[in-house]
């Protein structure tokens, strides 16, 4: 039985490169003891088929796949139907994780049994290159949550009892963007807490204007997740303006909310 399961979601890619290089970089952790596994959501363009071979020589990778595309918190409860490791790291197909990444976070969950997870700091980078760094404080509190999600999902390592206490991920559509905030808010309600080790361990794609781009209907989504969240974590009515918060952002100039957004990283 593997020590870690590393679980993966993956639909319709459109760089093999990109996803080989994400797909390396779990295969060639310093930390050997642990299994792959990968979901592919429904692909209609050849993505199931580029991830088996990519991955057929290495007999620790498990591919999983979806009949229809069912969305990512659907497809990480799939692969934890089938995890078998006591830890479960997550990983996403446009990502990298550096070399040490698996070893570090699993030393620092062995020898802190009071942590429920562990995630890291991470270079964001797109194709023009590394252009910020994402960080947080190392012991976020119920109050962290109030300024939005803060760890970064495919960083973290996470005891595979505590995300069976949660029931996994929640499925709903307010959490097809926010299944880790959701996550984290129902963890921190029941008592849980997590830590983000003060090193680079991770590169995670972003595009810089990314956030600016998103939908208005992905905001609304997000302000229910909030509101749910908040109030699990007994934060209301005093929380009302965070619940608020992303539909205001949405109202913001696209130019202004980029130029911010670097600011803030």
């Amino acid at each position: 039985m593997p020590k870690i399961s590393v679980i993966m979601g993956i639909y319709n890619t459109n760089s093999p490169d990109m996803v080989k290089a994400a797909i390396d970089s779990i295969l060639n952790q310093t930390f050997k003891d642990f299994e792959f596994i990968i979901c592919d959501d429904g692909s209609t363009d050849g993505t199931y088929e580029l991830v088996k071979k990519l991955t057929a020589h290495d007999i620790r990778v498990r591919l999983l796949k979806n009949e229809k595309n069912m969305g990512l918190a659907f497809s990480l409860n799939h692969c934890l139907q089938e995890a078998s490791g006591q830890y479960i790291a997550r990983m996403d197909a446009d990502d990298v994780s550096l070399p040490n990444r698996l070893e570090k976070e699993y030393l620092f969950l062995e020898h802190h049994p009071d942590f429920a997870l562990v995630s890291c700091w991470a270079d964001l980078f797109d194709e023009g290159g590394v252009w910020g760094l994402r960080k947080n404080i190392a012991r976020p509190d119920k109050k962290t949550l109030l300024f939005g999600p803060p760890f970064i999902h495919p960083t973290v390592l996470m005891r595979k009892s505590v995300l069976e206490k949660m029931g996994g991920y929640r499925v709903a559509p307010e959490t097809t963007r926010a299944e880790d905030y959701d996550l984290w808010m129902r963890m921190y309600a029941a008592g849980f807490a997590g830590y983000i080790l003060p090193e680079v361990l991770f590169q995670f794609r972003e595009d810089s204007g990314a956030y600016s781009r998103r939908k208005y209907r992905h905001r609304l989504e997000e302000a229910k997740v909030r509101y749910r969240g908040f109030k699990l974590l007994g934060l209301l009515p005093g929380a009302w303006p965070y619940v608020v918060k992303p539909l205001i952002v949405g109202l913001m100039p696209q130019p202004l909310l980029s130029h911010l957004r670097r600011e803030k990283v």
